[in-house]
Formats: structure tokens, C-alpha cells, sequence
């Protein structure tokens, strides 16, 4: 059996949480997209963690942890991971790492900073994470796979050719020191002798795990809106966030996915530029920001505050058919205890008339919120384990979502600990 587990907006949802929870029923978990630059958050008996690069069902002892084909492997970084979830008294995780991932090399996230500089105002608001020139060589087939690391004289051949491609970047373009592929190969050598314990031939190895019906969890990065092809372009990521990528970043057939859990946060979110018609600003905002989360809704990554607004049932709808969510987790709802009335984005206004479908950038850039506001409960909801003990007006404001957005929710978040789940 294969599940999903997905963000249906800007990311920031809170998938770390309910995977964690749903790893304890799972054998296998694999991140299938994706690299550092995005972070979960999890708190469990071991204390809060914000994972980068690890799946989040590492605090199992009976799962194995899986980095995908499709991920971007920073691999000092995933090492000094999973260093610094052991000394926290973590028992080592059981990890593998694809032999077809590629590797994120330290002038990727050179190359992202200087493009960032370059850009000045008119930047897309990376983390600076090395993602989007990452990915950019793997397209033009200049990347450097696992797998190439074991061949020397292959790799040696590749590293000239990279050398003489940035070379002229750095030296024309941005007037920076040049790559001396001496060295980088010497760095290739070094991460060889690194991820060699965890190497797999994981498509392999999933199919077997499939036949003899274990339970596999596929996690994504981020959310729907992020997604290169269907997200607020060019405001995205730059590998694919949807389910059905999980499939290809995995190495498994896309029929295996059987289950499809979107995570929905009961409010909005976003790190980084781009169109957001819900959002709020000024001490309104600055309020949902210290309430929200756990400690407050700044990036896990890079701690940057992350701008706020109301549920947006266009982008969430838009969002989880995207994902072919046949069900949804929905986050966070605890925090919004605080209001008397809670608006929620039910429509666009755009050039005069109003639509509840999620239009193309351009369009989006020019869109108001339309707001339907809905009665709050003004008390405070964790600790509550049972769906009928909620109040009223909070199980109101849930059944209203689940009927703007068309997918089932099935799942109730109310806190942030590992057990502050409502089953529905």
C-alpha cells in the first residue's frame, strides 16, 4: 500500500507532523522531490526537530528512511542531519539514498546567491538552497548522479565539461572567482566516501517492498502552489510537488499510489515572493504570525517570518484537485481560537467579476479576495480528542471548508504534538 502525503498550498502545512504520525504505521518513507531548502517541523518524545533533507519517519526504529531519485542530495548536509538527530538521543535511522539521485554541489548554491544579487529586486525569493541551478543541470545534463560517483574516469571527463560551462558564467556574468576541477573532483571524492554506506538501487528495492505488501509513505516538499507546471509561476520551486511526481521521484508505477493525503492549514501561509490574494498585513497579521504554529509562523529553514492570511478556499480547492487528494489533513486549527470572526477567501474578484477558480499568474496578480466571515469559537480547543466535543462554531467552520474545498476531511490537527490529532 502507497500513500501520499502532499501540501495542497505555498507549503508550510504541516505535512513534518502528520507524517511523523502516519510513519508509525508505515515500513518505508521516501522524499521524492526536492532538497534542503525547505524544512519540516516535529515535535516529538524526543524533543522539536526541523528536518531538511530526512524523511520525517526517522524517529522510528522500524522504518527505513529512503532519499529518492527525484530529490536534490546535498549530501554534507544530509550526513551532518543525521549526526545531529543521534546526539540528540535519536536511534540511528535506517537510511538508503538512490543511486540515480543527483548531487547538489557547493557551486549550485553559489550560483543561486549570485543570481539572487544579480536579480536584486526583481529576485524570486530563494532560500539560496542551490535548488533552482540544481535543477537546472540535471535538464541540461549536467549534473552529477550517485551512481557517476564510482566511476572515475566518467567523472573526471563530466567535471571538465561543468568546469568549462559555469567558467564563462563566473567570469562574464558575474565577475566571480572561476571552478577549478581539481578541486571538485576532490570534493566528489569526499562525498563518495560519504553516502557509499547508504547507496541503493531504490526502484529496485521498492518494487520487492510493494510485492510483499509492505506500507510505504511518499512525502513531498512544499505545496500545489509551488509546483513549476500548475503553481503562481515563475513564484515556484523547481522540481514538482504533486503526488503524482511521486511516483517518477520514487521509481515506482503511478497506480501503486492508492491514497492521496493533502494537508490544508485552517489559515494561510507563504515564505517568498509571489501572488497571495488572501493575505493580511499589519497587526492583524503580526497577531496570526505569533499565535501560529508552534513558537510562530517563521520558515523552518531560513527563519524568515512568513506572510499570513485568511483560508483561501479557491487556491485550496484549485490546490487539492491538483493533487488528487482523496483526503485531507487539516492543520492548525487551535491557533485561530482567538477570533470572534474568522473571514475566509470564498472567491476572486478579477477586472470586475468574481470567480472561484484559480486562474494563471497574471490574472492572479490582479485578484481581490472575496470574504465570507464565519462566526468563531473563541476558546481554546487542544486536548479535545473526540470530533463531537468540539464547539459548534468550530466544527461549522470545518464542515464549511470541507464543502468549499470538495475533499473529505478526515483528519483534524489541534495542537502541535504528535497525539493533538481528531480522527474523523
Amino acid at each position: 500500500m502507497v500513500r501520499a502525503i502532499v501540501g495542497a498550498n505555498w507549503g508550510d502545512e504541516g505535512k513534518g507532523k502528520i507524517t511523523d504520525m502516519l510513519a508509525k504505521e508505515s515500513d518505508i518513507i521516501v522524499r521524492f522531490q526536492g532538497g534542503s531548502n525547505a524544512g519540516h517541523t516535529i515535535i516529538n518524545n524526543y524533543g522539536k526537530f526541523a528536518l531538511h533533507l530526512l524523511p520525517s519517519g526517522v524517529f522510528y526504529d522500524h522504518t527505513t528512511s529512503i532519499i529518492g531519485n527525484g530529490v536534490a542530495l546535498n549530501i554534507p548536509y544530509l550526513i551532518n542531519e543525521i549526526h545531529s538527530i543521534v546526539e540528540r538521543g535519536v536511534p540511528k535511522p535506517h537510511i538508503l539514498v538512490s543511486d540515480r539521485a543527483q548531487i547538489l554541489m557547493p557551486y549550485h548554491v553559489l550560483f543561486d546567491t549570485y543570481e539572487e544579487a544579480r536579480l536584486a529586486g526583481k529576485s524570486f525569493g530563494s532560500t539560496k538552497s542551490g535548488i533552482a541551478p540544481f535543477y537546472s543541470d540535471k535538464y541540461a545534463k549536467i549534473g552529477i548522479q550517485v551512481s557517476e560517483l564510482f566511476d572515475e574516469e566518467g567523472l573526471k571527463e563530466k567535471i571538465e565539461r561543468i568546469c568549462e560551462i559555469k567558467n564563462v558564467l563566473l567570469e562574464h556574468l558575474y565577475h566571480k572567482p572561476l571552478l577549478d576541477p581539481a578541486e571538485l573532483l576532490e570534493t566528489c571524492h569526499q562525498y563518495r566516501d560519504m553516502v557509499e554506506p547508504y547507496v541503493c538501487d531504490v526502484s529496485s528495492y521498492l518494487y520487492d517492498q510493494i510485492k510483499a505488501g509492505k506500507t510505504i509513505l511518499l512525502e513531498g516538499q512544499l505545496g500545489s502552489l509551488k509546483d513549476p507546471d500548475h503553481g503562481i509561476y515563475p513564484m515556484v520551486t523547481s522540481s514538482s510537488t504533486l503526488a503524482a511526481y511521486g511516483a517518477i521521484g520514487a521509481g515506482i508505477a503511478p497506480y501503486e499510489i492508492k491514497d492521496i493525503i493533502t494537508v490544508v492549514k485552517a489559515y494561510s501561509s507563504a515564505v517568498g515572493a509571489g501572488a497571495f490574494v488572501s493575505e493580511i498585513f499589519g497587526e492583524e497579521a503580526d497577531e496570526l504570525r505569533r499565535r501560529g504554529g508552534d513558537g510562530g509562523e517563521f520558515g523552518a529553514t531560513t527563519g524568515r517570518p512568513r506572510r499570513m492570511g485568511w483560508f483561501d478556499a479557491v487556491a485550496t480547492r484549485y490546490g487539492c484537485r491538483i493533487q488528487g487528494a482523496t483526503e485531507v489533513a487539516f492543520t492548525v486549527l487551535d491557533v485561530l481560537g482567538y477570533l470572534k470572526e474568522i473571514p475566509v477567501c470564498t472567491g476572486y474578484e478579477i477586472d470586475g467579476n468574481v470567480t472561484k477558480d484559480f486562474p494563471t499568474t497574471a490574472k492572479l496578480e490582479k485578484a481581490k479576495p472575496v470574504l465570507t466571515t464565519l462566526p468563531g469559537w473563541n476558546c481554546d480547543i487542544r486536548g479535545i480528542k473526540k470530533y463531537e466535543e468540539l464547539p459548534e462554531n468550530c466544527r461549522n467552520y470545518i464542515e464549511f471548508v470541507e464543502k468549499e474545498i470538495g475533499v473529505r476531511i478526515s483528519m483534524v490537527s489541534n495542537g502541535p504534538g504528535r497525539d493533538d490529532i481528531i480522527m474523523r
